[in-house]
């Protein structure tokens, strides 16, 4: 307890649970502890910051003090199981709130974007990566450097298909999907420019899915309409701002045509192309964010029904939030501190409230960082998670088949992914 408690009101250990509740000030706070399942139950009837301890094996508690709610445990288990290829290493952080323990599985050098989907038809969550100094996404490619992968049905076949990047070869690759797991050859679509960051979705309401990508060298965003078989348009380019460094694709303005988003990273702003229906897209608004704009996620935070925009900003360390007016222009930016250099943001209900929560990947820190929406569309101070050296990218999927959202974490310096099961 924060300050002297003056006195002890019930205070028994048992083998089952340690019950503690305490008198200060006038307030009361009660704690229940269930080695079973390693859960905690706190009562507490005002919101002074509480450490509680006991001494089961690793055993420290933080108890956080906006949220009262327990946030991780010290002292964490390690185990490691290595395979014939592949190396697991799983750290036991101790079931709470959020996440109960932390998996790791090798991959290629330099392991940098991650997308999830059934790849094997076995109604099971699979994870691919692009490894940049491998220059492979567990199948082997002949262009050099591939940056960001994606994975979309792309011939109607009902198997998703794999998009990648290739910036040391100008071109984008795709691997159709047998059905089984495995891949055809991989054919390419010549870019304009080297192609980085990466979107798919269906940009001329024809239910097929177009390919977008932007690049750093030019001002521009190339896309590849989908023919209806599998197979692309030549390129057509629409311009945007300096260093687009991200790209989203949504209906902003609730006119039913998915519009363009990019963040700009030279010049600090959000850029947002308008589809007029055709196949054109016309620049609406420029939109200050925070320095160093470096990743992107759009959804509906406040429960107004059209989506809004966070921005991880690399150099400020910062999360800008842009909320939308309801007619596809947006409010100025409110800034959320997060970690050392955010790499990626996404947006979902983390603790299963129904209001989406933001995660981040901080890449000095070496964490995820949560920020919990407090129902509202503002948000709470970021809680944070240990991961691996230099994560860059992440994705948010139940991979256990348990209802609850999961964490995938790429972490390029240790050219593995991390897995945070949710408790």
């Amino acid at each position: 307890m924060i300050g002297t408690a003056h006195r002890t009101i019930f205070n028994v250990t048992q083998d089952n649970c340690i019950c503690e509740m305490l008198s200060f000030n006038g307030s009361f706070s009660a704690m229940n502890y269930f080695p079973i399942n390693q859960t905690c139950q706190l009562f507490i009837s005002d919101n002074n910051s509480i450490v509680v301890e006991f001494y089961l094996p690793s055993s420290l508690i933080l108890i956080n003090r906006t949220a009262i709610s327990l946030i991780r445990y010290i002292n964490q288990a390690t185990s490691s199981t290595a395979g014939p290829s592949s190396t697991m290493l799983t750290t036991t952080i101790g079931c709470n709130q959020t996440f109960r323990n932390y998996t790791t599985y090798s991959m290629g050098s330099g392991t940098n974007y991650v997308a999830v989907s059934d790849i094997d038809s076995d109604m099971k969550p699979d994870i691919l990566t692009v490894n940049t100094g491998s220059n492979n996404i567990g199948v082997r490619l002949k262009q050099s450097q591939p940056f960001a992968i994606a994975v979309a049905d792309l011939n109607n076949d009902t198997y998703p298909d794999v998009i990648v990047t290739n910036p040391g070869s100008n071109n984008i690759g795709i691997l159709m999907n047998n059905g089984n797991g495995t891949f055809r050859s991989q054919y390419t679509l010549y870019s304009n420019s080297n192609p980085h960051p990466l979107a798919i979705a269906d940009l001329d309401n024809d239910n097929q899915p177009d390919i977008l990508y932007s690049t750093w060298s030019k001002t521009t965003v190339g896309v590849f309409f989908n023919q209806g078989n599998g197979t692309f348009s030549s390129e057509s380019d629409y311009a945007t701002g300096d260093y687009p460094f991200a790209i989203e694709v949504s209906d902003v303005n609730k006119d039913n045509q998915p519009d363009i988003i990019t963040v700009n990273q030279n010049s600090n702003s959000v850029i947002i192309l308008i589809n007029q229906g055709n196949r054109t897209f016309l620049h609406q608004s420029t939109i200050s964010v925070g320095n160093g704009p470096y990743s992107l996620a759009v959804a509906d935070i406040d429960g107004d029904n059209i989506v809004d925009i966070a921005v991880g900003n690399k150099n400020a360390d910062t999360v800008s939030v842009l909320i939308n007016r309801g007619n596809g222009t947006f409010l100025n930016h409110v800034v959320y501190n997060v970690g050392s250099s955010p790499y990626a943001v996404k947006i979902h209900d983390i603790n299963l409230d129904n209001y989406p929560d933001i995660i981040v990947v901080n890449y000095n820190s070496k964490t995820i960082g949560i920020l919990l929406n407090k129902d509202d569309g503002t948000f709470f101070s970021q809680i944070t998670f240990p991961v691996g050296t230099q994560p860059t990218s992440l994705a948010v999927v139940d991979v256990n088949d348990d209802n609850k959202p999961d964490v995938i974490v790429t972490n390029s310096g240790d050219s593995n992914v991390g897995v945070l099961l949710h408790c």
